[in-house]
């Protein structure tokens, strides 16, 4: 089986999200089924379906949340130390052509939002940063042409 590596938030959002599925969507859409039942002739009732093909939705994505928690080598971020970039890492870069400085936290595919500034260490920029450490430069292929980025700064710590 293959390991889905995440940082310990990343673990406990996951978690919280199974839980809110399988105590409150999965009894809601039961009583939903329920009550559309009993509203007779099931070929054309709309509430029916609707509620059966939203309980497919939510009992797919439990068994995609089972899976990936079952699965899941957590990473708690705050334990780490080292100036090597790795997954759970606070990488503060330079944009080496216009020297804006951009802040990431490289973290697991189920964890990204770019928002945030939380990437995957699967993306482009993730991955060409694991591995390197404060000095060096790396070369990103973005959807804009070549970026190059100076890695001013490596810390491991707790997500805000």
């Amino acid at each position: 089986m293959e390991r889905v590596p995440m940082t310990i938030y990343g673990y406990e959002r996951l978690s919280a999200e199974l839980k809110q599925l399988q105590r409150v969507e999965r009894p809601a859409l039961a009583v939903a089924i329920d009550e559309a039942r009993s509203h007779g002739d099931l070929k054309e009732n709309a509430e029916y379906h609707a509620a059966k093909e939203r309980q497919g939705i939510v009992e797919g994505r439990i068994q995609e949340l089972e899976s990936k928690l079952s699965r899941a080598e957590v990473i708690d971020p705050t334990k780490l130390k080292g100036g090597k970039i790795m997954l759970g890492a606070t990488v503060k870069l330079v944009d080496v052509d216009t020297d804006k400085a951009v802040t990431y936290v490289l973290v697991g595919a189920d964890e990204a939002d770019l928002e945030r500034g939380l990437i995957s260490t699967s993306s482009p920029i993730g991955r060409a940063l694991l591995g390197k450490t404060v000095g060096d430069e790396v070369t990103v292929q973005a959807p804009g042409g070549k970026r190059v980025f100076e890695v001013t700064s490596v810390e491991y710590k707790a997500l805000s």
